[in-house]
């Protein structure tokens, strides 16, 4: 599976733009994607999330970055490469839409599965199945990233957040929660807890 984790200048598809694509193939770990982009003409951008993404307006409007089109072509030619093409993530729907939208955008033919696995959902029937309610807020499930990221042993994600570093946790903690080993070398300081193992 790819894990894939995009940084966006808003939430709604058709009107924001991706600004970084960061993926890792699960399967070989050490095979990664990561590129910066600049949005496509007429994109809204939102102030929160370049607060949560930590690009400025003008890296993201910079002439001299790549275009959003070419990073696409290059991510999907990246995919092309790889055996298992399912798309996973810790909101790997979120992800898919934006990655979608851009290939349609620009009239590149979707490469990838429609099914997506989910880093949320494991976490959840994790809790369950060790007889743990899952935390949760006003009645919602309350298991953002940091929160998976550290019921498998891991501190919380680096802020602001980067795509590839976000698809890189990710990946630790799938392997952690699957296989009850660390997947990444720069996290084999942080002991699996043992109520993976």
């Amino acid at each position: 599976m790819i894990v894939v984790d995009v940084e966006t200048t808003g939430l709604d598809l058709r009107k924001h733009s991706i600004v970084s694509i960061g993926a890792v193939n699960f399967s070989n770990p050490e095979n990664q994607f990561y590129q910066e982009c600049r949005i496509w003409d007429g994109a809204e951008v939102s102030q929160e999330a370049l607060e949560v993404n930590g690009f400025s307006e003008k890296e993201v409007r910079d002439p001299n970055k790549k275009t959003l089109e070419e990073v696409i072509k290059g991510f999907f030619g990246w995919v092309e490469k790889l055996q298992e093409k399912t798309l996973a993530g810790q909101d790997p729907s979120f992800d898919k839409g934006f990655l979608k939208a851009s290939a349609e955008r620009y009239g590149i033919g979707w490469a990838l599965g429609h099914r997506t696995v989910d880093l949320h959902s494991i976490c959840h029937f994790h809790h369950l199945k060790r007889g743990i309610a899952p935390p949760s807020k006003e009645g919602r499930t309350a298991l953002n990233l940091d929160k998976i990221l550290n019921y498998v042993g891991l501190p919380d994600e680096p802020k602001p957040h980067n795509a590839l570093t976000g698809a890189k946790v990710e990946a630790e903690a799938f392997s952690r929660f699957v296989f009850g080993k660390p997947l990444l070398e720069e996290f084999k300081k942080f002991p699996i807890p043992d109520h993976l193992l």
